[in-house]
């Protein structure tokens, strides 16, 4: 599937059939492909937490205004973030590089972040919302379909989840077979609403 019909197919689905399973090497692939998604530095502080212990998710649904997706779909990831990735051996993001390269990506991860707590989470928001719309557009290429969402209590699914302190959660995909299509596209806006040439 083209990158561009994927855009174009992409939904937001809400029915999902709940006797459809994915199997191990789909979901291996489909986490591959999100793990190349882009990160500052390349810290690659997403951490995919896949939610597969039924009675969890049931509880998780209780607290995500009893959504149906999120014990109905195949996969529920909740999209964390570890806020503090940037100082967790950092040199281990080059370590493929060569070693002035090393040297100056580490030194450069620590003046960019350090005492900087709002750019950190920042970074973790931006990070996981790279990571979502890529898990999205390779399910859908793979056929499956998707839904993000942030409908739920954050502090109850960190408690569920055991979420550590230092990390953050950003939303959920959920990813399946979709029993209903999703709603007509409710009204997007023109391009002259949301295209500003050079300032506003």
């Amino acid at each position: 599937m083209r990158v561009s019909v994927a855009i174009e197919t992409r939904r937001a689905v809400k029915v999902f059939d709940p006797e459809h399973r994915m199997t191990q090497a789909e979901i291996d692939r489909l986490l591959g492909l999100a793990m190349l998604a882009p990160t500052a530095f390349n810290i690659q502080n997403w951490r995919f937490v896949l939610v597969t212990d039924p009675a969890l998710r049931q509880r998780v649904r209780e607290v995500a205004w009893n959504q149906a997706q999120v014990t109905d779909a195949s996969l529920l990831i909740v999209l964390t973030a570890d806020v503090k990735a940037w100082e967790k051996e950092p040199q281990r993001y080059w370590r493929l590089a060569a070693q002035p390269v090393q040297e100056l990506m580490v030194s450069a991860i620590d003046q960019y972040y350090r005492g900087r707590e709002q750019t950190q989470r920042d970074e973790a928001m931006r990070s996981c919302g790279i990571a979502a719309q890529t898990l999205m557009l390779a399910a859908q290429e793979m056929g499956y379909d998707s839904c993000p969402m942030d409908g739920f209590d954050f502090d109850a699914v960190a408690r569920l989840i055991h979420l550590p302190s230092d990390h953050a959660i950003a939303m959920f995909v959920v990813v399946g077979k979709a029993l209903k299509p999703a709603h007509p596209r409710g009204g997007p806006l023109t391009s002259d609403e949301v295209v500003i040439h050079n300032h506003f």
